[in-house]
Order: C-alpha cells, then sequence, then structure tokens
C-alpha cells in the first residue's frame, strides 16, 4: 500500500469537496482536510469525512458472485461471471433482439465511465435501451436550461460568486443537509449584506438561516414563480432593456404570468401576497441576485416548466449573463452533471450531442470507428426503461444504481427486476437491488482508481488513486473491456482512464459541453477547469502563425450571449396546473421526500458506516403536530402512510417545521419504510422526471412497535 499523502475528491455529493487521503499501516486509509480546493475549503461533512470506512474488506464486496441452481448467490471467478453475462446478454440479444438487452448506468460514474458505458451499449450490445439515475435528479433544470438558454450546466458561474450577490431565492434545497460545506457561502452571503430567501414546505435548517422563509404547498412551485413575476411586472420593476435586447418571447411569457395574480397564487401556494411582495422587493432592489432550484421544484411532473417559470424570473429582471446573476441548478449526484453529458443518457451523444442529429452521430461515429447508421436511436427514459424490465427488455446489465430503493413506485420497480430473464450488476457492496442480480460483480471504488469528475459548477475535477483495490477486484473499464471482447469487439474499450479520457475529448470536441482543450495535467495543475474548454488552435491554422495558449476554461457562462442561434435567452410562456394526484376525501394529505445530513441517495453505502447509522439510524414520517393529534399518534410511534401504489412504516416524528397538510419521509432505506413505496411516477413531459415530491397519501395509526 501506498504511504503517501494523496490529494483527490470526496464520492458523494456534486460538490465533490477536496480531501486527502494518507493509508496507515493498520490497512486502514485516514481522510484529512485538503484547503487548496475552493469548493469546500478544507471543510467536510460527516459522510465525506467517513468515507473510507466503505473501503474496508468487511463491508464491500470482494467476490464475483453467481446465483446457482438453488437460487443462492455463491463467489465465482471472475472468468466464470464475464463468462455468464456475456453469454446471457448475447443470447437475449439473439433470441429478441438489441433491445431485448438494457443498461442502467448512474450519476457516480466517473466521465470515463459514463462515456464507455453509453459506447458500450450502443457499439458492442447496439441497443437503445440506456438511462441513468440522473434521470430522476436533474433532467427537468437540464431541459429548463437547454430551452432557455440553449445550453444545460449546472450553475453558469463558481460557487464563490454566492457571497457577492445581493439576494439569492433558494428553491427546494436543504443545502444544510444535503451539501452542508456549502452553507457557507450562503452564511458569507449574509454577512456581506446579501438576503437569503428559501422556499421549502419544511422549516429545514436552510431555511432557518434564511432572511425570509416561504413554505408552499408541495407541487405549487411553479404557481409561486407566475406570481412572483405577475408581480415584477406589476410593479413596474421588468428590466425593459435586457429583455428588449438579450430576450426572445417575452410577450407570451408575460400575458401567462399575468394570469396568476397574488391572490390567485396565495390561493393556490398558501404563501401570503405581503410575503409575495417582500420577496420581488427583496430580489429586485439589489443590483445582483440570483435563483437557485434543487429538487423541490424539479421532482415534478411539471418540473421543467416550474424550472422554466423562475427562469423567466431572472430574465423579466435583466439577471440571467450577467455577473454576480442568474439561474443556477444545485446538481445533486456526485457527478451528475458529467454523467448527463457523455452518452449514458437515452438521448444523448458525448459533448452533449443529441442522438437524433446526423451531424453528432456522424462525428462520434467517426471517432468510434463505427458507421454512423449502426448507433441505435434515442431510447427509453429511466423510470420507462425500468418499468419494462421483463417484458420488452428481457436482460439487463445495471452499474452503481439501487432502484429498489431509489426508484418512485419502488415495489413495482422491484417486482419488474425480478421478472427478467437475466440482471447483472457491478456495485462496490451488494445493495438491495445487487441481491437481486444473477450476477455481480465487485468494482473498484473512488479511492482505488483514477478519473474526472464534473462538480456541480461545471468544474472537471481529477479523482487520484490513493490504494490499490484488494486482490480479485475490477474497474468498471476493465469490465466493460472484458464484456466487449466476450461479445465480438476487441479493441475500442481501454481499461486506462486516461486514454479513455483521450477519446472522450475527441467526441466531446465541438459539442455543447466541449472537453477537448482538457488534460488530466492540467487538472492536476489547475485544480480542475470549467467547461466549455475547446482545444487550442494548431498553428497550422492560426493566422498569425503562432500557437495560441491553450483555452483557459469558461468558469461563468453567458456574459456575452447565450448558447442559442441568435444569442438571445427564450422565454418560455408556462401556466400553473396541479400535481398528478391531488389529495381527497380517501388521500386527505401530501407526501414530500427527501433526504437526511447522515446518509446519502439510496443509502447504499452509508447505511453500512457505523458512525452514519448512529446519527440516522432509520427512516420515519415527519408531520405536524395538529395532524399528530388527529392520529392519535405521540412522538415516536409508528405511523403507516398510505398511498394509491402501497403502504410504508415508520415513527413519527412531531414537529411545528412542516405545512399541517403534508408529511415528509426520507428515502434512504429499504423494507418496511421505504418512501418510495408510495411515490408517484407520473413524468413531465419533457424531462421524463417522474414526481417525486408530492402525491396524495393518508395516515394511519399502527399498533404495536
Amino acid at each position: 500500500m501506498q504511504s503517501t499523502v494523496t490529494p483527490t475528491h470526496c464520492p458523494y455529493c456534486a460538490l465533490q469537496c477536496g480531501m486527502n487521503l494518507t493509508p496507515a499501516p493498520d490497512g486502514t486509509v485516514e481522510v484529512s482536510e485538503r484547503t487548496d480546493f475552493p469548493v469546500n475549503r478544507g471543510a467536510l461533512c460527516g459522510k465525506g469525512r467517513t468515507s473510507a470506512a466503505v473501503l474496508a474488506s468487511n463491508v464491500r464486496l470482494t467476490s464475483p458472485l453467481v446465483r446457482d441452481e438453488g437460487g443462492t448467490l455463491v463467489p465465482a471467478s471472475w472468468d466464470e461471471a464475464l463468462e455468464r453475462i456475456a453469454a446471457e446478454l448475447g443470447r437475449t440479444r439473439a433470441e429478441h433482439g438489441p433491445d431485448a438487452v438494457g443498461v442502467f448506468g448512474g450519476g457516480g460514474l466517473t466521465n470515463e465511465k459514463a462515456y464507455t458505458l453509453g459506447k458500450f451499449a450502443r457499439v458492442v450490445l447496439g441497443t437503445s435501451q440506456i438511462d441513468y439515475n440522473g434521470r430522476f435528479c436533474m433532467s427537468s433544470a437540464a431541459a429548463a436550461g437547454i430551452k432557455a438558454f440553449g445550453l444545460d450546466r449546472g450553475l453558469p458561474f463558481p460557487l464563490e460568486d454566492i457571497p457577492k450577490s445581493g439576494c439569492v431565492i433558494l428553491v427546494g434545497s436543504n443545502l444544510a443537509e444535503t451539501m452542508p460545506p456549502s452553507l457557507r457561502f450562503f452564511t458569507e452571503l449574509k454577512e456581506n449584506g446579501g438576503t437569503l430567501i428559501v422556499i421549502d414546505p419544511r422549516r429545514t435548517k436552510t431555511a432557518e438561516q434564511a432572511d425570509l422563509h416561504l413554505a408552499p404547498r408541495p407541487g405549487t412551485d411553479l404557481a409561486l414563480a407566475l406570481g412572483l413575476l405577475h408581480l415584477v411586472i406589476a410593479e413596474g420593476r421588468v428590466d425593459e432593456e435586457y429583455v428588449r435586447e438579450r430576450t426572445a418571447g417575452w410577450e407570451d411569457a408575460r400575458a401567462a404570468a399575468m394570469a396568476h395574480w397574488p391572490e390567485y397564487v396565495e390561493r393556490i401556494t398558501g404563501v401570503s401576497v405581503p410575503q409575495l411582495r417582500e420577496t420581488v422587493r427583496l430580489f429586485c432592489e439589489p443590483e445582483s441576485a440570483m435563483v437557485l432550484t434543487a429538487r423541490g421544484p424539479e421532482q415534478q411532473s411539471k418540473g421543467t416548466d416550474t424550472v422554466g417559470a423562475w427562469i423567466n424570473l431572472c430574465l423579466a429582471t435583466g439577471r440571467a449573463g450577467r455577473p454576480l446573476s442568474g439561474y443556477g441548478c444545485l446538481t445533486g449526484q456526485g457527478n451528475g452533471q458529467g454523467g448527463r453529458e457523455h452518452g449514458q443518457k437515452a438521448d444523448q451523444l458525448p459533448g452533449y450531442r443529441k442522438l437524433d442529429d446526423p451531424a453528432a452521430r456522424a462525428h462520434v461515429a467517426e471517432v468510434w470507428g463505427v458507421d454512423p447508421d449502426s448507433l441505435p436511436g434515442p431510447g427509453r427514459s429511466a423510470y420507462e426503461l425500468l418499468d419494462a424490465l421483463g417484458t420488452d427488455i428481457r436482460s439487463l446489465l445495471l452499474m452503481a444504481s439501487n432502484p429498489v430503493v431509489s426508484a418512485p413506485r419502488a415495489a413495482h420497480i422491484e417486482e419488474r427486476i425480478r421478472s427478467l430473464d437475466f440482471l447483472a450488476v457491478c456495485d462496490v457492496v451488494l445493495s438491495e437491488t445487487a441481491a437481486l442480480a444473477d450476477v455481480v460483480l465487485p468494482v473498484t471504488q473512488w479511492a482505488e482508481e483514477t478519473g474526472t469528475t464534473t462538480n456541480l459548477e461545471g468544474r472537471v475535477l481529477l479523482r487520484r488513486r490513493a490504494i490499490t483495490p484488494p486482490e480479485g477486484i475490477r474497474s468498471d473499464l476493465e469490465v466493460l473491456h472484458e464484456l466487449a471482447a466476450r461479445l465480438g469487439v476487441e479493441k475500442g474499450f481501454p481499461t486506462d482512464p486516461e486514454e479513455v479520457f483521450e477519446e472522450l475529448r475527441r467526441a466531446s470536441a465541438g459539442g455543447a459541453a466541449d472537453y477537448s482543450g482538457i488534460t488530466y495535467r492540467r487538472l492536476a495543475e489547475e485544480n480542475g477547469v470549467f467547461w466549455p474548454c475547446p482545444a487550442a488552435v494548431e498553428a497550422a491554422d492560426d493566422p498569425a502563425g503562432e500557437t495560441p495558449a491553450a483555452h483557459p476554461g469558461t468558469p461563468r457562462l453567458f456574459l456575452d450571449r447565450f448558447a442559442t442561434p441568435d444569442g438571445r435567452a427564450r422565454f418560455v410562456p408556462v401556466s400553473h396546473r396541479a400535481v398528478a394526484e391531488e389529495p381527497d376525501d380517501e388521500y386527505p394529505v401530501l407526501l414530500t421526500t427527501g433526504r437526511v445530513v447522515a446518509q446519502y441517495q439510496s443509502g447504499a453505502q452509508t447505511r453500512r458506516v457505523a458512525e452514519l447509522n448512529a446519527a440516522a439510524p432509520g427512516p420515519f414520517v415527519e408531520l405536524h403536530p395538529r395532524l399528530a393529534a388527529r392520529l392519535g399518534a405521540a412522538e415516536g410511534d409508528p405511523v403507516a402512510v398510505v398511498s394509491r401504489r402501497g403502504r410504508a412504516v415508520a415513527p413519527a416524528r412531531i414537529t411545528n417545521a412542516i405545512r399541517p397538510d403534508t408529511v415528509f419521509m426520507p428515502f434512504h432505506w429499504p423494507g418496511e419504510g421505504r418512501a418510495n413505496t408510495l411515490t408517484n411516477p407520473a413524468l413531465d413531459p419533457t424531462s421524463r422526471m417522474p414526481e417525486f415530491k408530492a402525491c396524495a397519501v393518508r395516515l394511519e395509526a399502527v399498533d404495536g412497535p
């Protein structure tokens, strides 16, 4: 084991906090502060501090597992496991066609892995049926950003700009628990005289930091944004010159907003007219202001329109594309940004190219050395792919995802997974989904491999290998290389991550997410590089006859023009509509879901860390005292939450910090307290994002512990 200190990045959320890793003589790994990285400046949350615990051999998978004739997963050799996967995928393809084979990826995969997985699906398997769990996280914001700006990058500016702004509206984000090191930027905002407005149906730890907290009914963020824009117009606060010079489509968006007068919006949202007016004043009076959204407004069946309404507010007030101002999305997963840029999304090719664009297909096909016509077209989105398992899709290769816990209508998705002819899973632990597989492959973790990720700012980063993986563990790149060879494709799937990145650079060149000017050396020397970063012009092509300096990267987007054909941002007219499933007499309460500070996503890794489990040992149902009184429930009593899709039971947590018409459950746990048993898979028509954030439920008292 190496004994040097290795600077790298956390394996969890999209902050990708910098940290140092030092192997200890006893085989453990010490995590320590790395103060040179500007995103966290040395600060780490509990998950980051304990991240090395999952590297331990008693926590992680250490051998391939194959299901025997008796139905038990038993240890097997790598050759046996790989041969079985290749044989089953090949058989399914031969008997049912390439689209009978599905591929499901994850927002935690490095750029190199995401790129290779997309290439493997389309070149080796020939299937269109590939998507990833990032569809459940940022897809509505991405769709709205592309409509308005012509480009999706979570934040179009660095986090360091936030404290210098005059006002920030934070919509549907509890970053004090989901991204604790980022809270300092908002604390500094207030110290600098700026204002923080938090919009959340719960009074979270983040909302407690706010100068103004608005608590709308879940699923009404769209009406709220429209009501604020109505007031901006009515009070004469529109930046007419900016709208005229830098935007298009204002009149239709203006007309749509004017149909949402304040009293109407108050009835829909529960946010009072005085609060609406105060929000507009605080947002419009400073010279600069921002709107940042997270999963709250995005995980809705109208999430794209909801984010679009917040973007319209920024455009009407002249905020987007100006210093210390604009709209941004707080990406959630560790590589949620890069994961959707380079090919594991159903409709995309590397460089954020569209799969149905002939020029994009031709460019990528040339890099891959294949005929453009051989590439399949767009496939199903994540939930639709999972819903088709066992029927249209007969075999599935899954990497770095745990949909048995994380997918909406999870009991149904678990049934679909169980109905597959064949399931192969690559993971570092035996997740609830991996436990259902026919073959499980143990793969390397973040500290055992080198690769790149792209954080929520669009900053491409280099994770460095700090330790040698245990014997018998292989990387995802090695897995795809071996499977490709067994399926008849001997070349094009290298196992060295830097070699993969060099190909990714060529594939992304000229695309929206252009990485062609980024190298591993630059990432190491510069602490990350913001995309787009095109390659420097060759000397022979330079009119001055000199090779220009490397492109510096683009920390701040849209300052001169937007990424649309005419350089103008687009207003998109939107109108309020109800959630897909409104409460009624049978299901009179709204359920919303989210995270807690000590657990992460489906909990597959964090639930294996003793310190984190001590802080957050299990699920709970958060409800208002009035609702608890009607139910006859006391603190800690088991409460059943029932929706049209199933039933979950967890202890009551009674608090005034939530609306009386709403209950909250965290979604990190499987079993009886699985929140996603209840959630509604109603999809946004554009982003195909499920409506995790609002569904109708009823509460029932439960006898016994």
